[in-house]
């Protein structure tokens, strides 16, 4: 799950918008989620399948 789904427990919006001070707290504590946080679980899998296929091509290339 990534920070951008979480409600905010004072004005019930979500956090990411920063609605009220309590939202805009909880947003500057959050860490930053890296390259991939944008990323839903299928286009990794998918990267990660197009990875492997490309080392298993050098790998029998270079057998």
């Amino acid at each position: 799950m990534t920070y951008d789904r979480l409600v905010c427990a004072n004005c019930a919006a979500p956090v990411n918008e920063g609605r009220c001070r309590v939202c805009r707290a909880s947003r500057e504590r959050q860490p930053d989620q890296g390259p991939f946080a944008g990323l839903n679980p299928a286009m990794l899998i998918a990267l990660m399948v197009i990875l492997v296929a490309a080392l298993a091509l050098l790998a029998h290339q270079a057998a």
